[in-house]
């Protein structure tokens, strides 16, 4: 067997099992246990050897057993010092954890005390930073006061310079004239005043710290008080002094006049609200040949569009007409010619009144002889109102056909009635051509000038910068007047259909939930359908427009379903834009659907808290509205305090969730007031029922159907129906069938359709009904005059009337719309067979406005009409191709349809990076076929349009190319410093901004900047808005002083064209409500016209037309004293505004009376504490300040302190401002210490009142610093300007960025420098 070392064979490597090298084996580190069963296997292999040694085997034995102790004890001692080391190692180990944990405990020890030193020096760079721009700040005011005061003393010294000169000038003369024996008479005997020179110094203090710290009027500081938001006496804005709707508005203040303006009289003609231009003409048949050159239609022709807007008469094309109607609907309005036949006058007469007062322009036409037909209405329109419209003559005089006795007596009246010389008289004696372009040319000139608004005669620009104008007023917000245009009308219908339902208790019940202490959750006002909810808010709103002139009201009026009115990202877009014009801002509202109706609820609690009064906002119909419950989950949030909401439902259709509110339910009418409805019917138609027929009605209105509202009035109107064909009696049992609205509605149409005359008349009714019920919006009057070339206008004028009477269809916003839904679903019952025919009647809508559409003129109806009707026939390839239309989509966009338009894209299937490539390509196109300058120059501007779209879709990659591409157009077809190149240069920033490449972004912002001021003048909105962007760039890099400057010069820029011209479509509404004013002054002395003329008068005032504003008030004040006596309270208000007149025209001397006599009449007329009276009391104390008699001054601000505190209490706002008012005065007067506790009462009213982080709060910290720096309390007065500041840098911009929510921690904040214009055309 041999020993162990056998088992290896010389030289064959062994590998050591502790990672040791290989080498020939000299020694087998061999274990026990491994050895062992080595050694048995080998005894057990092999068969036993027969004969072998005992002996031999036992030795092997023996030497094994050795080796094996031998190599025990190696591996013994081996692994007892391995575990040695091991046990050490884990020692080391041990210590070396320890080690690590207390290095790392040092180090984050290290860290927290560097991170800490690291702020510690921040805070100390901040806090030096600070206190060097506090030093620079107080280093400025009192260089400036000191410049101000070198100046006022070089002023004063020159002018006793020049008056020493001139008194030894004087005495020389004086002693020439005594040397030459001539007498001279001492001034003082004399009893003429001419010889006396007053040298006072009045407004010399005023002067003096208007330029520092100290304002002049009413606080210290930076006028702050004229860029607050409260309303009321204590919070006036203006010196005029106005009851009602336009309470303390004034020319700085355009957001509380717009907001008043809203409030327009329901009583006045529909003509001055309606957005239709109506031409009534007047002709006889000698002027036939005119009437026909002027109506007739044009040609239909791509160019009579293209040439709508810069259109100029010519005697090659006399489509007069249609040209007019062009220029009406390029700026958004209808036009429509009136005109009744001679041979058929006599039958449409009521018609023709109706007309009249509906027309918008009148125009007559004379030659020599005139019929009876003729007579009348020239009498109506030109004798007997000659002030309700403009009025056009048009005369053509020939030597052979001299002018007949009644045409000469007509002449004469109509000149004795135009005392005002407004009547445009046209004098011709040439062909019917020439007069006829006469008659166009003075249109033309009435529509631009007297209804439309345009300042010039040349609509060029105005048309061309009409879409510019909206951007320039409203920054990137895009607003549509139609939207406006249709809630004021709704407003004002549902006013002016009010009747007496028995409101007074629901009426005084919402009151009472309005004033409801907080929180107060959304108010239900239910009801089932024609329970007369509608006329119910208009008459609440109405009222407490009137009793409440503090408290914002924010309605709207949702038409039937599928309607734009009942869009929910309109709705809300549409609240969101009216709030924020009440801030003087709508800048910073997303155009993106989903986070319009996400940002409401914040902007809402934002500017809330900066109202001083409670916000109202109506909803009618709210359940009309597209998943209500889904759009319209920020009801269910809890309101802010000042916040309340009303909403109308149909019972049957209210969501489940809401109907836990807090609800006012109508209930049918009672029999005394369905009584009083059909009587007040019966009596204007003048009509009598017999007893057994009232008896009837009474029976038959009992139940709950046959109570209602609507029903109740249509029943009436039905049995007083003058053309109905049946008898009285026949009308009322079929009505009495009738067991509800339904019912009844589908029995006037059949009653309506018996009382035509003819078929074609009858075919007429049932198709137009058919139209407006398929359309999405209604029918337009000229529409369905285009669609039946056949019928008349005094066939459709008389069928409207009727429908009208009968509460099937009306008029709004120009359009033929069916007054309640009861209605739309009669006529779908009654002519579509319950709906299977509107896909019919679509298609011919479909076709008449695909006629209508041209390569580069949409008007807004074919936009907001067209892809609607396309969805509705699920035509999707004809729908893409209408969006495809650039000027479609232009259009939508513009007006600020962006959620509709998205809509459209996505029921076409195409998502919106698809969709942008679908434009791109179509504009490629587009580009192809564009050779002439105004071609590229539309071409430039649809390329602008797309890529603002892309860049509010968030596509900034892809908007980039169709802005750039729009610039290079700009520059080429127009020049590089054109204001349009301008327009490009801020969308292209807008985009850098976004992609946060402020560089780049500054560079395109400051080119812009440029060209605005070289093209309009450093002081132009657009120059403003170029400055508004640049500081919100800054403040993005935190360069806070650089973006400081630009914002405040941006201030004065915008605060100057609001004085100027207001804000969006404020100075448009201000000139039509002026309108309307006038209208209702026409009649004999009352105290409720000179109220009118009040009214009329501060309009006016605030228009800047000073002259105009005297006239009024001075009317006023004349028809005051006589109609309630000199000593009337009215007659002080008339007082105190032509004081405020004379204040602003700087005659002081007359103001100062006049302040005085009202103040004099209202201590007299009310009583001690009255508001008025304080009022009064506070701008006489401002007059006399101005004037420097400040000691005259002083107990007036006290005695108007004493009134506020008892008619608000020590704890009111209004009582802190008149305590700051007199601090003013007494720092005037060097009184400081008698100024100091007033203004510390104020500054803890306003804490307590306001919040400790009001800037009114700051405002008064920052009077206190100052009071405290004169005084020499430097340290204090610095505490305090450091709060004051700290204040004012936390106050949140409205101005730009976001309004976060109060309960958000980030969002962009901004500090409100003062108030920016609205479109600004707006909403």
């Amino acid at each position: 067997m041999g020993t162990a070392s056998s088992l290896v064979s010389p030289g064959e490597v062994i590998e050591d099992a502790y990672g040791g090298e290989g080498g020939e084996a000299c020694e087998i580190p061999v274990e026990v246990k491994p050895k062992a069963r080595l050694l048995r296997s080998s005894f057990r292999r092999g068969p036993r050897v027969i004969g072998a040694s005992f002996k031999s085997t036992g030795s092997v034995d023996l030497e094994y057993t050795a080796e094996y102790e031998r190599l025990r004890k190696e591996y013994e001692i081996f692994r007892v010092s391995k575990n040695n080391e091991i046990t050490s190692m884990q020692k080391k180990e041990a210590k070396l954890d320890e080690e690590n944990k207390r290095l790392r405990a040092e180090l984050q020890a290290l860290q927290k005390t560097y991170q800490k030193i690291l702020r510690e020096k921040e805070s100390a760079l901040e806090a030096k930073y600070q206190a060097m721009e506090r030093a620079a700040t107080f280093e400025h005011d009192r260089d400036k006061v000191k410049r101000q005061f070198k100046i006022f003393r070089e002023t004063k010294e020159k002018e006793i310079q020049d008056l020493l000169r001139a008194k030894r000038d004087l005495e020389a003369k004086l002693q020439q004239l005594q040397a030459q024996g001539i007498m001279v008479y001492d001034p003082d005997d004399s009893d003429d005043d001419d010889n006396h020179t007053t040298v006072t110094a009045a407004g010399t203090p005023c002067d003096y710290w208007g330029g520092g710290v100290l304002g002049s009027e009413p606080s210290m500081g930076s006028m702050m008080q004229l860029q607050q938001t409260f309303r009321g006496p204590e919070f006036a804005h203006s010196l005029c002094d106005v009851e009602g709707p336009f309470a303390n508005v004034s020319r700085d203040d355009w957001d509380a006049a717009v907001a008043s303006l809203l409030q327009v009289s329901p009583h006045v003609s529909q003509a001055l609200w309606s957005n239709t231009v109506r031409c009534y003409l007047i002709s006889t048949q000698e002027t036939q040949a005119e009437l026909d050159i002027f109506t007739q239609p044009g040609l239909k022709s791509t160019s009579v569009y293209r040439a709508s807007l810069i259109y100029f008469p010519t005697m090659n094309s006399p489509s007069y007409s249609p040209r007019l109607r062009s220029l009406c609907e390029g700026l958004g309005h209808f036009y429509l010619n009136i005109c009744f036949p001679e041979e058929s006058a006599a039958s449409y007469a009521l018609e023709r009144r109706q007309e009249m007062e509906r027309s918008s322009v009148c125009v007559l036409l004379l030659k020599s002889s005139i019929t009876s037909c003729v007579l009348e209405d020239a009498e109506e329109a030109f004798v007997k109102n000659p002030d309700g419209h403009p009025l056009v003559l048009y005369l053509r005089t020939v030597e052979d056909h001299p002018l007949s006795g009644p045409t000469r007596q007509l002449l004469e009246r109509v000149n004795a009635a135009d005392k005002a010389a407004k009547v445009k008289v046209v004098d011709h004696g040439g062909s019917p051509e020439e007069g006829a372009s006469m008659i166009y040319t003075q249109l033309e000139k009435v529509i631009k000038q007297e209804l439309l608004g345009l300042e010039g005669s040349d609509v060029d620009g105005k048309d061309s910068g009409i879409d510019e104008g909206r951007e320039e007023d409203s920054g990137d917000v895009l607003w549509d007047l139609h939207d406006e245009q249709e809630q004021i009308e709704a407003y004002q219908q549902a006013c002016s259909a009010a009747a007496q339902l028995g409101f007074q208790k629901y009426i005084d019940r919402l009151n009472d939930m309005v004033a409801a202490p907080p929180p107060t959750p959304p108010l239900l006002v239910s009801g089932g359908p024609g329970s007369g909810k509608s006329l119910l808010l208009s008459k609440w709103i109405e009222l407490q427009q009137k009793h409440s002139p503090n408290t914002l009201f924010l309605y709207h009026f949702v038409g039937r379903p599928l309607s734009t009115s009942s869009e929910p990202v309109l709705i809300i877009k549409r609240l969101t834009v009216k709030l924020l014009q009440h801030f003087w801002s709508i800048s910073g509202l997303s155009m993106d659907p989903s986070k319009i109706l996400e940002e409401f609820p914040r902007w809402l609690e934002r500017l809330s808290s900066r109202h001083q009064g409670n916000i109202i906002i109506i909803i009618d119909s709210i359940d009309q509205i597209q998943q209500a419950e889904r759009h319209m989950k920020w009801l269910i949030d809890p309101l802010p305090v000042n916040v309340r909401v009303v909403v109308s439902v149909n019972v049957e259709t209210c969501p489940q969730a809401w109907r836990l509110w807090p609800t006012l339910h109508l209930d049918p009418l009672n029999p005394r007031e369905v009584k009083s409805v059909i009587n007040t019917e019966c009596l204007a138609a003048d009509v009598k029922l017999t007893k057994d027929q009232d008896k009837k009605l009474e029976r038959h209105c009992r139940s709950a159907s046959t109570c209602n509202a609507l029903y109740v009035t249509l029943l009436a109107k039905m049995i007083t129906n003058c053309r109905c064909a049946w008898s009285l009696e026949r009308t009322l049992e079929q009505c009495l069938l009738c067991q509800d609205t339904m019912s009844l509605y589908r029995l006037g149409l059949k009653v309506e359709l018996d009382s035509l005359s003819t078929d074609g008349e009858r075919h007429v009714m049932r198709e137009m009904l058919c139209l407006v019920c398929a359309s999405h919006n209604g029918v337009s009057e000229s529409e369905v005059l285009a669609v039946f070339p056949d019928l008349g206008l005094p066939v459709l004028s008389s069928l409207l009337y009727t429908l009208q009477r009968l509460c099937i269809v009306g008029l709004g916003c120009g359009l033929i719309r069916f007054q309640h839904l009861q209605a739309a679903e009669a006529v779908r019952l009654e002519f579509m067979d319950g709906g299977t025919c509107s896909p019919a009647y679509r298609e011919k809508l479909i076709h008449y406005f695909s006629q209508q559409l041209s390569q580069d003129r949409v008007t807004w109806r074919v936009a907001d009409e067209l892809p609607w009707l396309l969805q509705q026939q699920e035509d999707r390839a004809k729908l893409q191709l209408s969006l495809l239309n650039l000027f479609v989509s232009q259009n939508l966009y513009k007006r600020g349809h962006f959620s509709e338009l998205l809509a459209y894209w996505q029921y076409v299937g195409k998502d919106k990076s698809s969709m942008a490539t679908e434009y791109f390509d179509s504009l490629k196109h587009y580009e192809k076929s564009c050779a002439s300058e105004d071609s590229m120059i539309r071409l430039g501007n649809l390329y602008e349009t797309l890529g603002r779209f892309l860049k509010d879709l968030g596509l900034l990659s892809q908007a980039v190319a169709p802005l750039q591409r729009s610039l290079e157009i700009r520059e080429t077809a127009l020049d590089p410093d054109h204001p349009s190149v301008a327009l490009s240069l801020h969308q292209l920033a807008g985009v850098y901004v976004q992609w946060r490449k402020y560089g780049n972004a500054e560079q395109f912002y400051k080119q812009a900047l440029e060209i605005s001021e070289n093209a309009y003048g450093s002081d132009h909105a657009c120059v403003a808005r170029e400055l508004d962007s640049l500081a919100m760039l800054y403040q993005k890099q935190n360069k806070y002083e650089q973006a400081e400057k630009l914002r405040k010069r941006s201030v004065r820029i915008r605060q100057k064209t609001a004085r100027q011209k207001g804000h969006m479509y404020g100075f448009t509404l201000l000139r039509r409500r002026a309108l309307q004013l006038e209208e209702l002054t026409l009649g004999k002395d009352t105290a409720d016209c000179a109220k009118t003329f009040n009214e009329l008068g501060v309009l006016y005032y605030l228009q800047n037309n000073l002259e105009a504003a005297k006239v009024f008030l001075t009317r006023s004040l004349e028809m005051r004293q006589r109609v309630l006596g000199p000593d009337h309270p009215d007659c002080a208000q008339s007082l105190n505004n032509l004081a405020a007149l004379h204040t602003e025209r700087r005659e002081y001397e007359t103001a100062e009376d006049m302040y005085e006599r009202a103040l004099d009449i209202r201590k007299r007329a009310l009583s001690p504490d009255h508001p008025s009276l304080a009022y009064t009391l506070k701008h006489l104390a401002m007059l006399y300040k101005r004037r420097g008699k400040l000691e005259k001054a002083v107990p007036l601000y006290e005695l108007a302190l004493d009134i506020r505190e008892k008619s608000f209490g020590p704890k009111h706002p209004s009582v802190a401002t008149a305590l700051v008012n007199l601090a003013v005065l007494y720092c005037h007067l060097k009184k400081h210490s008698e100024a100091l506790p007033l203004y510390e009462q104020a500054l803890r009213v306003y804490e307590d009142s306001l919040g400790r982080s009001h800037p009114r709060v700051g405002e008064t910290l920052k009077n206190l610093a100052v009071l405290s720096y004169e005084e020499g309390d430097f340290e204090k007065a610095a505490e305090l300007y450091k709060r004051a500041m700290e204040i004012k840098e936390a106050e949140p911009s409205l101005v730009c960025g976001k309004a976060p929510s109060r309960h958000s921690s980030s969002g962009d904040t901004f500090s409100l420098r003062g108030p920016a214009p609205l479109p600004h055309a707006p909403r």
